[in-house]
């Protein structure tokens, strides 16, 4: 045989042998060949094979169905090789894909929280629209007060010349209008309390004591009693009528002097002839007015100047001169404007009520600095009568113009309560 011929012929033999048996090394690349080609063939005509023909296993990972096993033929060796490699390269896909809804469900989580601040922006909206209406109410409210408030008519002016007082049902109103420190109104018939402010609070009750003193020199002397004025009397500081160690007076006289020019020697000559003495006469004084129904009162002088130990109260003032009004001598006395002694002195009445304020019946005044400005008085409009007392006072004579309107209102709506209770209790026993 040619040379030639032997070598070609050499190469076919030694072919067959590695296509009848191939060795286990070039399985692996044996099989590889057919999988680039068939790639680089669907590259070629530009779509993937996979698209193309799904295989079972995508169809049913698609439908989420189990893959029909379908019977297969025996593989050779590099057809298992290939099929082990596919599967390893499916089992790290299956391993990475639980990873997507982790990503789905932080996506989730996402527009949640951009809806929760979209719901606290709208609420607090929300919240801002309430409070500027609630605001728009207020300023509406507050100008439709202020425009009733100036639309109200003005009250009228009383006989006397002042307005009546405001929130007159309460007191309240009352109360902070009066820079007394203590005050009372009592209604003169029944005793009954229709105003307080701490009336009870003891003070010092400087010359409106001096009711108690006029009171017990009535009762215990005729009005031709002679009067000697000691020296203790006569050096008693003002107010006084200046009486003379070297006369005598009536006693009548000295009384008026005590009531209406409120006289401190008046009234010491006056309990000297009472009792002796000041001292003892003050100590009949607290007797005396704890029978007429002052309990908190203490007398240490004649006079009411002020003294250790010497208090009162306006309701003790209150109780003291209701009594004294059912007198009639002292309360004819207690209404003089003036009046001329025996021996033709003129005295006057320190009560200016009497021609400021409508039904002033009578009524004393007292000042000290310890006692500040005191009075007690007694008023009669529109058969209504009401006994007015105040301690501590700044401004006395406003103070008692507004405490007894008020009096005369707060008894008149008492008055028409009761009526107005008896009347719908007596239509109830009729029906």
């Amino acid at each position: 045989m040619p040379r030639f011929l032997s070598v070609p012929l050499l190469l076919m033999v030694v072919s067959i042998v590695l296509l009848l048996h191939p060795l286990p090394e070039a399985q692996g690349a044996q099989a590889a060949p057919p999988t680039t080609a068939k790639t680089t063939k669907a590259k070629k005509q530009g779509s993937a094979p996979a698209a193309t023909k799904p295989t079972l296993a995508a169809t049913a990972a698609a439908t989420g169905k189990a893959a029909p096993q379908v019977a297969r033929p025996p593989q050779s060796p590099a057809k298992k090789t290939a099929a082990t490699a596919t599967k390893a390269k499916t089992a790290s896909r299956q391993t990475a894909q639980p990873q997507a809804p982790a990503k789905q469900g932080s996506q989730v989580r996402g527009p949640g929280k951009a809806a929760g601040k979209g719901q606290q922006q709208a609420a607090t909206q929300i919240a801002s629209t309430k409070k500027s209406a609630s605001a728009q109410q207020t300023r509406k409210t507050k100008k439709k007060a202020k425009s009733t408030t100036q639309n109200k008519p003005r009250p009228a002016v009383t006989a006397a010349g002042h307005a009546p007082v405001v929130g007159a049902s309460s007191g309240q109103g009352i109360e902070k209008q009066i820079s007394s420190r203590s005050a009372i109104i009592l209604d003169a018939k029944t005793g009954e309390e229709l105003f307080a402010k701490y009336p009870d609070n003891p003070r010092q009750p400087a010359s409106t004591i001096k009711i108690v003193t006029a009171m017990i020199a009535l009762k215990s002397l005729k009005h031709d009693d002679v009067i000697e004025v000691s020296n203790h009397a006569a050096g008693m500081p003002s107010s006084k009528i200046f009486l003379e160690t070297s006369k005598r007076y009536r006693a009548n006289d000295l009384i008026n002097a005590v009531l209406l020019a409120s006289a401190n020697d008046a009234s010491v000559a006056l309990a000297e002839k009472v009792a002796g003495s000041e001292e003892n006469f003050a100590n009949l004084m607290t007797i005396s007015a704890r029978m007429w129904g002052a309990r908190n009162t203490v007398c240490r002088t004649a006079s009411g100047l002020t003294a250790l130990g010497q208090q009162s109260t306006a309701r003790d003032l209150a109780n003291i001169f209701r009594y004294a009004m059912q007198h009639d001598e002292f309360a004819r006395r207690m209404h003089e404007k003036s009046i001329t002694t025996s021996y033709g002195k003129v005295l006057r009445n320190h009560n200016k009520a009497l021609w400021r304020l409508d039904g002033a019946l009578g009524g004393k005044t007292g000042y000290t600095v310890a006692a500040r400005q005191t009075y007690v008085g007694q008023f009669s409009r529109d058969n209504r009568t009401i006994v007015v007392a105040l301690m501590g006072s700044e401004t006395m004579w406003a103070d008692l113009a507004k405490l007894v309107d008020y009096g005369f209102r707060k008894q008149k709506e008492e008055q028409l309560a009761r009526l107005g209770s008896a009347t719908t209790g007596g239509t109830s026993r009729v029906n």
